[in-house]
């Protein structure tokens, strides 16, 4: 259903020096914008008064137009509601709000433009429910407290919340990240090098942006995150994926196939989608190629937070000695999706580079919720979250694990089932996993296909399975829902 906004005067030219008579004139401005679709059936309309005082003119031309287009039927009043444009015009507005035909001539768009892959809204990312990926366990979030600090904030709101720019975000904010950061990952930082951002594509915009150069080359996993390979090609990147291991990114490999590249893009905590952790050796090899020479990693922390066999993995970032990683990280997963917050830690000679790109997009980031978070940090609703949510997603993995092995036997195999908020599955060769993936959405079971995830030859079919909003007691149905789908 489509949302308007009610009782906004309409644009309607007035022209004194027509011969036009002025309630004509409103009664054409209101006609012509309704036929045209730009008022929507059910949309409440000004009243008299307040139109004409809008218009500069008197209120009896505005009655008379009203009175016609009561009488025509664009119009229908409520008693004790106001006036508004009539809901039997509802099959109209379908038919009038189609597209405009394509303009003749030729529309030029920039060559940056083809670089991206054409959007496409894949049916499994877009629903709620049992394997979607990245999707909390949002009943079990405080909204409580939450909506408490949002209602505080939003009440006696801080002086700098209304007019006050930098493009770094919050100082507040930063600190209390900074403050997360080092103690709970090792990130070696102060708030001075953080940048709030809108989540991990802006980040990795922005970084690309400050970074790279078109014809750069640029490690990736593989297989990797798709979005990834959008923003690098975007940029003009040269893409070399770089096969995942056990152990992570194979380095050996990336310094034999392209050892000169400008960067690296890894996700040593959990990678995605295989849910692989880099083990020591692969960090501290990654580290001395990036010093060696002189090339950036750029390291997305995802899914950090939840560990379930051990503790969390220090980051890349606290054992960089040369200043050679960009960390990103997010809220996101952690909370919710829908909050949009996330951070770059930036080397300190960089900061400049990055604000000043930043300021360039977009100025700064919104306040509000960076208010809000300040405070939930700070009061330790943050880190009792994550701690129930830790045992939480450990006790629904668990419930996967064991109903996939039960189902399914010997014929999947599991990947990265010990941290994060989803795992993998790989199938026998001969299945196609979007094929799949499009039937299960038709019936409500978000599978998220591995295959888009490689970017060259050899992708394995299978899928992303998310169990944060999953329950236990419902896993064992949605697994068997699963197996009628694979159908083998």
């Amino acid at each position: 259903m489509a949302h308007f906004v009610s009782g906004v005067v309409p644009l309607i030219p007035i022209n004194r020096d027509l011969a036009v008579p002025l309630h004509r004139q409103v009664y054409s401005g209101f006609r012509d914008a309704i036929l045209r679709g730009g008022l929507a059936p059910g949309q409440q309309v000004p009243s008299s008064r307040a139109l004409a005082s809008s218009l500069g003119i008197s209120r009896f031309p505005v009655l008379d137009a009203y009175s016609q287009l009561n009488a025509e039927g664009f119009f229908e009043s409520r008693i004790g509601a106001g006036t508004f444009i009539s809901t039997s015009l509802r099959n109209h507005r379908r038919q009038t709000n189609r597209s405009l035909d394509a303009p003749d001539g030729t529309r030029n768009v920039s060559r940056q433009v083809a670089l991206f892959p054409p959007y496409q809204k894949s049916p499994w990312r877009f629903g709620w429910g049992a394997f979607a990926v990245h999707q909390p366990a949002i009943d079990q979030f405080p909204f409580e407290a939450w909506s408490k600090l949002v209602a505080r904030n939003s009440r006696r709101p801080r002086f700098h919340a209304f007019h006050h720019i930098d493009p770094l975000g919050l100082r507040p904010f930063r600190e209390a990240v900074a403050t997360y950061l080092s103690t709970s990952r090792a990130v070696r930082c102060d708030p001075g090098q953080i940048m709030i951002v809108s989540g991990s594509q802006q980040a990795l915009d922005i970084t690309a942006r400050v970074l790279f150069n078109p014809a750069d080359q640029v490690w990736i996993e593989e297989p990797c995150y798709p979005l990834v390979r959008s923003i690098l090609r975007g940029s003009g990147c040269k893409i070399r994926p770089i096969p995942v291991d056990e152990d992570g990114i194979n380095v050996d490999f990336g310094i034999r196939q392209a050892g000169k590249a400008r960067a690296a893009f890894v996700t040593p905590s959990h990678h995605y989608a295989l849910g692989v952790t880099m083990s020591i050796s692969r960090r501290l090899q990654l580290l001395d190629w990036a010093r060696r020479s002189s090339a950036w990693i750029i390291e997305d922390d995802y899914d950090s937070e939840f560990r379930f066999e051990s503790q969390p993995i220090a980051c890349l970032q606290g054992l960089d000695t040369a200043g050679r990683v960009i960390y990103i990280g997010t809220f996101s997963k952690v909370l919710f999706p829908s909050l949009r917050l996330g951070y770059i830690v930036i080397p300190p000679d960089l900061v400049d580079s990055f604000t000043a790109v930043r300021f360039s997009m977009d100025i700064f980031p919104p306040y509000l919720f960076q208010e809000v978070l300040t405070d939930f940090m700070s009061s330790g609703h943050f880190v009792r979250h994550i701690r129930r949510m830790r045992t939480l997603y450990k006790s629904r993995r668990e419930a996967l694990v064991e109903s996939l092995e039960q189902e399914f036997g010997d014929l999947i195999e599991i990947h990265g089932s010990e941290a994060g908020m989803h795992l993998s599955v790989t199938l026998p060769e001969g299945f196609d996993d979007t094929e799949i993936a499009v039937r299960a959405a038709n019936e409500r079971l978000w599978l998220w296909p591995l295959s888009p995830c490689w970017t060259g030859p050899g992708a394995r079919s299978g899928f992303i399975l998310g169990y944060g909003n999953t329950p236990e007691e419902q896993m064992r149905v949605e697994v068997g829902r699963l197996r009628k789908f694979i159908g083998a």
